[in-house]
């Protein structure tokens, strides 16, 4: 028997709640051993550099075996690795092909990563109108990316109607959703508002969860709004951080 055949859920169970060195020596064993699942995760860890040193190279060998056996999460890993060049050259078709058939299967990530390239004409002819269709399937998923994606839409009118209304409703739900993005758009529309207040709250949240590229973006933003009390804000909010 292989290492999980021969394992019972909780003893599995167990061996996956264990420090990270030993949680990745034991799905190196069993990804060995050719289990789809332990090859997708083991490849996380590996690019992700989570209990083994950091090896984008070989964590894509090991999405691209996982793929093979037609597990999902592990084909859209594929196309991110081609998307974002790691552990392989940047090549976009070859990332929106592997979207599009994860997508096609249902994933909700995949879903919303092809939406992304057919938005920007990365890898595939650009057509804002299938986007949105996509961001719209993945927002109806309960996918808090895809729902500030469509509120971008709406706000700006690409592919459809400028609906102010539904982008706010988008940029609300996404920030409650947990999407860095949104909770910033959400802050935006409450600014508009006059609502600085509640409007900090989300910038705040919008903040800790962001990227530093995203941070460093939304606080020069911050330092060049038009209103005194939103600079202050944001000086205010940037010290904090500093400390």
């Amino acid at each position: 028997m292989t290492t999980l055949d021969a394992l019972s859920r909780e003893e599995i169970a167990v061996r996956l709640a264990a420090p990270p060195a030993e949680r990745a020596a034991f799905l190196r064993q069993a990804a060995l051993l050719g289990h789809a699942e332990a090859q997708a995760v083991f490849g996380q860890m590996l690019l992700d550099g989570v209990g083994v040193a950091a090896d984008p190279r070989e964590a894509f060998g090991w999405f691209v075996k996982s793929a093979a056996q037609h597990h999902l999460m592990a084909l859209n890993m594929v196309g991110r690795c081609y998307d974002l060049g790691w552990g392989v050259a940047i090549d976009k078709a070859r990332a929106a092909e592997c979207y599009r058939v994860a997508a096609a299967r249902g994933l909700v990530e995949a879903i919303y990563n092809h939406a992304t390239l057919l938005t920007l004409g990365h890898g595939v002819a650009e057509d804002k109108a299938a986007a949105l269709a996509l961001f719209e399937k993945a927002d109806a998923m309960g996918y808090a990316k895809a729902t500030n994606y469509v509120g971008s839409f709406a706000e700006d009118g690409w592919a459809c109607e400028r609906d102010p209304r539904r982008a706010a409703s988008c940029y609300r739900r996404a920030a409650e959703g947990g999407d860095f993005r949104g909770a910033f758009n959400h802050a935006r529309m409450l600014l508009i508002d006059g609502n600085i207040d509640e409007a900090g709250t989300w910038l705040r949240r919008s903040l800790e969860g962001g990227t530093p590229q995203f941070r460093a973006k939304v606080s020069a933003w911050l330092a060049a709004h038009e209103r005194a009390d939103v600079r202050a804000w944001g000086a205010a909010a940037a010290r904090a951080e500093a400390c």
